[in-house]
């Protein structure tokens, strides 16, 4: 099968086509030929070798973790699913990933794709839609009536971060440059804030929940508009333990470990209208297009997700 490999670290030229033998799936796996996946931070800090401590893969390694396509074959366990299911997934973290034709599953990591949606979009989903929904439900236990601060609302996770939080009627709070007020209005967050001009720890104040998406001073500061009792969860790094015992603050930190019952969730979201993904830019599936979307992914500044067409 054809797939975009990486041979070394370094930069995007790294990324090389190159004919691979199709993967073999145990009896606890389906194989999914892959109809689109999406560019995500990881892929590209796993390129340049800022991972390979925490993750010592062997090259050559296929990079993506964010999946979309129709399952081709079933392990003899599996029962849920069935040849020609259409299923989204955000697979196990491992140097098989998506940039590719084919890829094997586990069973439990994947879930029906929305027939609402297309493949691209449902690909757009699953990384950001899990850590979006770990950070705010199972982590912040959010609720009706809970002032929720989002940073980098026009980000990937962020923007999923806003539709989870309005889902359960929460009171939304959102950072993004001036460009991106209109589309995080209509997103339906309640209090825009133009980090370039404004600072949201003057604005703000007796918040339930800051999903920190950024750390360094942005997370420090975030502590000031959490009310007693609130929670800061976030995915950069460790929270400071003695500011939050200070404070009275519940702090959460966390690297994400992949569901399919928890994506089925934003599936029904997706299903029901509350959740709809944004495909900013979608690049071919050649080593060009591969190069492109992690250039444009490391200017930080792509709106919604970089979405890669394989078939």
């Amino acid at each position: 099968m054809k797939a975009i490999v990486i041979e070394s670290y370094g930069s995007a030229d790294q990324l090389v086509e190159r004919d691979v033998p199709k993967p073999e799936i145990t009896e606890d796996q389906v194989l999914v030929e892959l109809h689109a996946t999406s560019i995500n931070p990881v892929d590209w800090k796993m390129r340049e070798g800022y991972l390979s401590s925490m993750m010592p893969f062997e090259f050559p390694i296929i990079l993506g973790w964010d999946a979309a396509g129709i399952i081709k074959e079933v392990g003899a366990n599996v029962q849920d699913f069935a040849v020609g299911d259409k299923i989204f997934s955000r697979p196990e973290t491992n140097p098989r990933g998506t940039y590719a034709e084919y890829i094997a599953i586990d069973k439990e990591l994947l879930a029906p794709m929305p027939e609402n949606v297309s493949f691209g979009e449902a690909a757009s989903i699953p990384l950001v839609g899990e850590t979006a929904w770990t950070a705010l439900v199972e982590m912040a236990e959010i609720k009706k009536g809970d002032k929720v601060l989002i940073h980098a609302g026009a980000g990937g996770v962020g923007s999923v971060a806003i539709q989870v939080a309005k889902s359960f009627g929460a009171t939304v709070a959102s950072t993004a440059s001036g460009d991106n007020a209109a589309y995080l209005k209509e997103l339906g967050v309640d209090t825009f804030i133009n980090y370039k001009e404004e600072d949201f720890e003057s604005l703000l104040s007796d918040y339930d929940i800051v999903f920190d998406t950024m750390g360094g001073d942005i997370q420090k500061k975030s502590f000031n508009v959490l009310k007693k009792g609130g929670s800061l969860i976030s995915i950069t790094d460790e929270p400071d333990k003695e500011l939050a015992e200070e404070k009275g603050i519940k702090t959460g930190y966390f690297f994400l470990q992949p569901d399919g019952k928890r994506l089925a969730k934003l599936g029904e979201l997706m299903t029901n209208g509350k959740l709809k993904a944004t495909v900013g830019e979608t690049f071919p599936f050649t080593e060009e297009g591969l190069r492109e979307a992690h250039r444009l992914s490391e200017t930080h500044h792509a709106k919604g997700k970089i979405v890669i067409n394989i078939k």
